[in-house]
């Protein structure tokens, strides 16, 4: 098209992509150019906005690395997020919750009924639960991606005394369906506020605080993956989350333990606390 205008510009980009041999991927081009460019006319966007939006997305990007994406705390502090997790929602299963900045594929394989304790201090914890699908019946082909923060409320990302993958696993469950781990207790921190997200959420007057929970991915063939958090009920921040992530069914009570076989088998040596997560997972669409 020779005489782009304002008011054929969208048609003319919309048409450009319609050669896209993917049918979803062509709807979403469609639908996200349509989406931009009414942001652009409804707000009047000036080009001094368009270029200080291009460099909060160039900052973006310059501080993430391998450990650390922005750009996902980003969808995090929007809520985007925790609208595709709810939006995602299958009836019966589980409730998914963010993935939060700081995963990483390829932790550690451990046995289930080990301890990531080490030389973390903090509050232990036996984090315990089965894996089922929604009808109640065992998926003993299920394994099970944990992570969480320290004791100082930092990821090993975050933190160079800390070492690589320190507090993270992953475990194939036991025949049963049942896993547990010998962990302790997660600690609320502020979402990093280094970066261009730092400065969106102090320009807001936002609170950067995440309430303490752990972070768990669950799988198996068949099934849908489940991406989701466990949320400590006593947490002063459980009720102003940062990234809109806490749901009802995931705040958990972290109970009051004393068992001498656990205190033996896991070489505690007093009491801890037993936080219970059962998961139930759907099946794949």
């Amino acid at each position: 098209m020779r005489n782009i205008t304002q008011h054929n510009v969208t048609d003319a980009v919309r048409k450009s992509f319609e050669a896209i041999d993917d049918t979803r991927l062509r709807f979403l081009i469609e639908r996200l150019v349509t989406a931009v460019h009414g942001y652009a006319r409804d707000t009047g966007l000036t080009h001094e906005e368009w270029r200080a939006a291009l460099d909060f997305l160039n900052r973006a990007a310059a501080i993430s690395n391998a450990s650390r994406s922005e750009f996902t705390l980003l969808s995090d502090v929007l809520g985007l997020s925790s609208l595709v997790d709810l939006l995602a929602a299958s009836p019966g299963a589980t409730e998914g919750s963010v993935l939060g900045p700081f995963h990483s594929r390829g932790s550690p394989w451990v046995e289930s009924g080990a301890s990531l304790i080490k030389d973390n201090p903090g509050e232990p914890v036996l984090l315990r639960g089965r894996v089922t699908d929604t009808q109640g019946l065992p998926i003993p082909a299920a394994t099970v991606d944990f992570w969480q923060n320290a004791d100082n409320g930092l990821y090993w990302q975050l933190d160079s005394s800390q070492p690589q993958d320190n507090l993270r696993c992953q475990l194939r469950v036991q025949p049963d369906a049942t896993f547990e781990l010998m962990v302790i207790r997660p600690r609320p921190y502020m979402v990093p506020t280094d970066g261009p997200i730092g400065d969106l959420l102090r320009v807001s007057h936002r609170d950067a605080w995440r309430p303490a929970h752990y972070h768990v991915i669950v799988e198996a063939p068949g099934y849908r993956t489940l991406v989701t958090e466990i949320f400590d009920a006593e947490d002063p921040y459980v009720a102003q989350d940062a990234v809109f992530g806490v749901r009802e069914s995931l705040v958990a009570d972290f109970k009051p333990g004393n068992d001498p076989a656990v205190r033996e088998k896991y070489q505690l040596a007093g009491a801890y606390r037993v936080v219970d997560c059962p998961v139930k997972l759907a099946p794949a669409a």
